[in-house]
């Protein structure tokens, strides 16, 4: 629900984490980086990633009198990246969380009809396939890492046509030491296995196939299985914040659109 006292501490929350941060910030702008970010969040919450509605609505409540120049959000577009990861860290530090879960889903840019005329993307490496739906993409993938509760704390994008066990190389993977990451089969390969457990200590517990060379027991299996079901969940609600379509003239603002609804997600399940 959309409230005064909700804005209020989403403000308080950012404005804290780049104290700690020890963000430098020009004192004679209007309106501050706590302010941006927390309108950019507010649009990605409540009204479908209109930043031009958000900054109305901020104006016309008050909360961020000054007039909100939308060129300070794309300047702040790592800021939020960074605020987003810096969550994830406390997050972990403080609940001591030591099983989580990591999936993919993917954002198109537009229709496959359209792929031609699509000026954001250029290549065949954006057209990927959702095997779950039977139906292609042209796009990225996101790969999302959350705890057992639904609480995303890393995430990156790929190409559409990358498969998701090549990814695993690519993302921070900053886990406390003696982790569990959850996964489906998608993500199987034994080599990246070995290594993220001998080099981090990391136990990565990908769902097996029924072919598959390293057998599940029936307890391992339905364990696996629970897990995964926290991580379908988590990307339906994130994904019921976009609309239909996602607009952006660049790709690099396509993106952070898709940053500012998870990092809004995230704060959204913090902060009650």
């Amino acid at each position: 629900m959309l409230t005064k006292d909700k804005i209020t501490g989403i403000f308080c929350f950012i404005d804290d984490l780049l104290k700690m941060s020890s963000h430098y910030e020009d004192s004679r702008r209007q309106v501050s980086e706590s302010e941006v970010i927390t309108t950019a969040v507010v649009s990605s919450l409540y009204f479908g990633g209109h930043q031009n509605k958000a900054g109305q609505f901020m104006k016309m409540t008050g909360m961020v009198p000054g007039m909100l120049d939308k060129s300070r959000l794309h300047a702040v577009a790592e800021l939020a990246y960074s605020l987003f990861l810096q969550v994830g860290y406390y997050f972990w530090y403080i609940s001591c969380e030591m099983s989580d879960v990591l999936d993919s889903f993917p954002v198109a840019v537009c229709d496959n009809i359209r792929i031609a005329n699509c000026k954001i993307l250029k290549g065949k490496q954006w057209h990927g396939k959702q095997a779950s739906m039977r139906r292609y993409f042209y796009g990225v993938k996101v790969q999302l890492l959350i705890t057992k509760d639904g609480i995303p704390v890393e995430f990156g994008f790929v190409p559409g046509s990358e498969h998701d066990a090549q990814t695993l190389r690519k993302l921070p993977m900053e886990l406390p030491a003696e982790s569990e990451v959850f996964a489906d089969s998608a993500y199987t390969n034994y080599e990246i296995e070995d290594q993220m457990m001998e080099t981090d200590q990391i136990a990565l517990r990908v769902h097996r196939k029924s072919n598959a060379k390293r057998k599940d027991s029936p307890s391992a299996a339905f364990i696996k299985e629970y897990m995964r079901k926290r991580v379908e969940t988590t990307i339906s609600e994130i994904k019921g914040l976009f609309l239909r379509k996602l607009h952006a003239v660049t790709f690099k603002g396509w993106l952070l659109k898709i940053t500012l609804f998870i990092f809004a997600f995230t704060l959204n399940k913090l902060i009650i």
